[in-house]
């Protein structure tokens, strides 16, 4: 029985679901998104999130714990260069987890999981959107006058 159980064990063995998540989570920090089942989703977030927190301070201390999850050179050195000065203000919640529906083949949930910081939509600022709006408006409103 699982009486209090709050790990998700996604239907694997602890060897393949850490490593899993860990291959998750590099593959996230370096496309910045990944799309997965929600339950994959659900459970790379608690494994990333507190990584992402360690590479706030860049410590070989800090990054010698983080390779000891993560398992990649490359993710760790992207991890700190590029994740780490998006998020040094951010007190946590650093990932997105959209559902985007179910699959075609076994109808599973499916969603988009992303770091916060690195969507464009999302962090854009409206007064540039505006701008432009006013800018194109300014063009068309002269277009129309000479004709």
């Amino acid at each position: 029985m699982r009486h209090g159980d709050k790990i998700n064990n996604l239907g694997r063995k602890s060897a393949h679901r850490t490593s899993m998540l860990a291959n998750m989570a590099c593959s996230l920090i370096q496309n910045k998104r990944i799309f997965t089942t929600t339950a994959k989703a659900k459970a790379l977030r608690v494994y990333v999130e507190p990584i992402i927190t360690k590479s706030k301070d860049d410590t070989t201390h800090s990054r010698r714990i983080v390779f000891s999850y993560l398992k990649s050179k490359e993710a760790v050195s992207t991890l700190f260069k590029d994740v780490a000065s998006k998020i040094a203000e951010r007190n946590g919640g650093y990932t997105r987890i959209i559902k985007t529906g179910n699959r075609l083949g076994d109808a599973a949930d499916m969603a988009l999981i992303e770091l916060v910081d690195f969507n464009d939509l999302y962090t854009s600022n409206k007064s540039t959107s505006t701008e432009k709006k006013i800018k194109n408006n300014k063009k068309r409103k002269s277009k129309k006058s000479f004709s």
